[in-house]
């Protein structure tokens, strides 16, 4: 069994701006938790082979995928299809997110405007 920890996971930055902390990392998927401070923002961007799935842990904000936004907070799940803008803007008690990514997530196949 391969168990890992939120709280040993060494923090990073992300090409997008968001602060992650990987938990897994495999050749199919990967899982981490991603955090904005309040206000702050990823910076808008696509993959364009990576499908990811966003679920609300804490806090929320403003998510817009491909020009459609939405208020989401902790609870909600959304799904980013490969080739989708998208782009999260967090409220006044920022955000935290476990993010779903497949295949797993690469700077490389991180696309800005």
């Amino acid at each position: 069994m391969d168990l890992r920890s939120i709280a040993a996971a060494e923090p990073f930055t992300t090409k997008d701006g968001s602060t992650i902390r990987e938990l897994h990392h495999t050749a199919v998927q990967s899982l981490a938790e991603a955090s904005l401070g309040p206000g702050r923002a990823t910076q808008r961007h696509y993959h364009a082979v990576t499908e990811e799935i966003y679920l609300l842990t804490a806090g929320g904000g403003v998510l817009e995928v491909d020009g459609e936004s939405r208020d989401v907070v902790a609870g909600d799940a959304v799904v980013i299809p490969p080739g989708a803008w998208h782009e999260l803007v967090a409220g006044a008690d920022g955000a935290r997110l476990l993010c779903m990514c497949a295949p797993p997530y690469s700077h490389d196949d991180t696309y800005f405007e």
